[in-house]
């Protein structure tokens, strides 16, 4: 029988060792201690990523698009960092829009919303130009990320987090398709709100100063590695505002300028 990617003993032993407990928080449901005491740059991280990315594939799941984050200023100096990360978003990640989401369904969860694109042609240039993103964008949506993190009490670096599937977790995209001719992402204004309560506002300047300008790293990185954007993916172009911790019974409802809005609803845990 042919070795799991994740337990193949002839994979480096530090990579191997890290991927395994992200995987058992993943499947017990208990977060795990760092795993910055066995992996110690972001190459190793990727590494640990791209194991688990494989496991989940053998395992039956289907890609459908990239997450990016760390693309705040704030965020990026906090981490010690000067460029975002990635992760990998799975069908089973996707969550219809207002539709509950279990207890327990991600780890230590947190809600940020977003501008995602869904392309309608492959990415596959070594350098990409903002023409090239736009006649290969079919349309941008609203989306709601829910993050969470196998980490105990969100106690990240950046490997800690890049190994994490950049902290993934699922995703709500709202239904209205909006093409880019008809937006300027840059000046996209949201707000995100708890029944009725606003907890975050900002626009798309705040992500790497234009989400197409985060698109873009996105788009280079993966040819770089190997796993390029294909038609019918979604990209997630980070956070416009701060991330706001969630609970069971909270419902978000987010607003983005020119694209409508999304929710995600939490379902509360059972007596």
């Amino acid at each position: 029988m042919k070795a799991s990617p994740v337990t193949d003993p002839t994979s480096p032993d530090p990579v191997r060792a890290a991927a395994e407990r992200l995987l058992a928080a993943r499947a017990s449901g208990v977060p795990c201690a760092p795993v910055r005491d066995l992996i110690t740059t972001a190459d190793e991280a990727y590494a640990v990523q791209d194991r688990l990315t494989e496991h989940a594939l053998a395992g039956g799941r289907r890609l459908t698009g990239r997450k990016i984050g760390l693309t705040s200023a704030a965020v990026q100096a906090q981490l010690g960092v000067d460029s975002p990360d990635f992760g990998m978003l799975f069908a089973d990640m996707a969550v219809p829009d207002g539709a509950e989401i279990p207890p327990g369904a991600v780890l230590q969860p947190r809600a940020e919303a977003e501008i995602a694109l869904v392309l309608d042609a492959d990415l596959t240039h070594e350098r990409h130009t903002v023409a090239d993103l736009l006649r290969a964008t079919a349309f941008a949506l609203p989306a709601i990320e829910v993050v969470g993190s196998r980490i105990a009490d969100w106690d990240i670096t950046l490997v800690d987090t890049v190994a994490d599937n950049a902290s993934s977790g699922l995703y709500v995209l709202g239904t209205r398709p909006v093409p880019l001719r008809d937006l300027d992402l840059r000046l996209c204004g949201m707000v995100l709100e708890r029944r009725g309560e606003q907890l975050s506002t900002g626009t798309g300047a705040a992500c790497l100063g234009n989400p197409l300008n985060a698109a873009l790293w996105l788009a280079d990185t993966l040819v770089r590695v190997g796993r390029p954007l294909r038609a019918g993916d979604t990209v997630l172009t980070g956070a416009l505002g701060p991330v706001v911790a969630a609970a069971p019974g909270d419902v978000f409802e987010a607003r983005v300028e020119g694209l409508g809005d999304v929710r995600a609803a939490f379902a509360k845990e059972e007596s």
